[in-house]
């Protein structure tokens, strides 16, 4: 198994986005000694905002190689003002390319990506989940969401934590519940 872990938190050790992608890469490991993990910190090595010329730069041909290569895809990605950090979506910008994990028919559009397991570690400072008041604003889960499923990628998981911002007792009980569900993703990983 070859897993590309993706971190685009820009709060380094204070980020609950890349505590629970680092436990989720850490279950796919425990459960698969065997496989491969290609990590790529968008912060610490951010690629350029796109542009026509960086479509064909060594470090855009480079992150689409490493998501090709890639079967499972952990991400972790914090929810900054309603949407995903922008490092973040210029990685996607390198990746949803036509020919390559998508392509146009007279039907619409079809993803070539489907084959690909992702897990997204959500954070967010206050609550956003289905249900809630500001639901109508979150736009990184659903942003996300639809990204990957133009691209084939129909199921992804979500690890979320929420209302991290509410105090230090909200911040625990939130990621220790979603640390519960990244155990939970370890558990239903075939042993290898």
């Amino acid at each position: 198994m070859n897993i590309l872990h993706l971190d685009s938190s820009i709060t380094g050790d204070n980020s609950a986005s890349r505590q629970l992608s680092a436990a989720i890469v850490q279950e796919l490991t425990d459960a698969d000694p065997t496989a491969a993990v290609t990590y790529r910190d968008l912060v610490a090595d951010p690629l350029d905002h796109l542009t026509l010329p960086g479509f064909g730069t060594d470090a855009s041909q480079a992150a689409l190689a490493e998501f090709q290569a890639a079967d499972v895809i952990v991400i972790g990605a914090p929810m900054y003002n309603f949407t995903v950090p922008t490092q973040l979506k210029a990685w996607f910008d390198r990746v949803l390319i036509t020919g390559q994990t998508f392509k146009y028919t007279e039907t619409g559009p079809v993803g070539l990506a489907g084959d690909k397991q992702v897990i997204v570690a959500l954070a967010r400072g206050g609550h956003y989940g289905e249900g809630t008041e500001q639901r109508s604003i979150e736009h990184a889960e659903r942003y996300i969401t639809d990204v990957l499923a133009f691209i084939g990628i129909t199921e992804p998981k979500f690890v979320i934590a929420e209302g991290l911002a509410l105090g230090d007792e909200a911040r625990a009980a939130a990621l220790e519940a979603a640390l519960g569900t990244v155990r939970e993703i370890g558990a239903a990983c075939p042993v290898a």
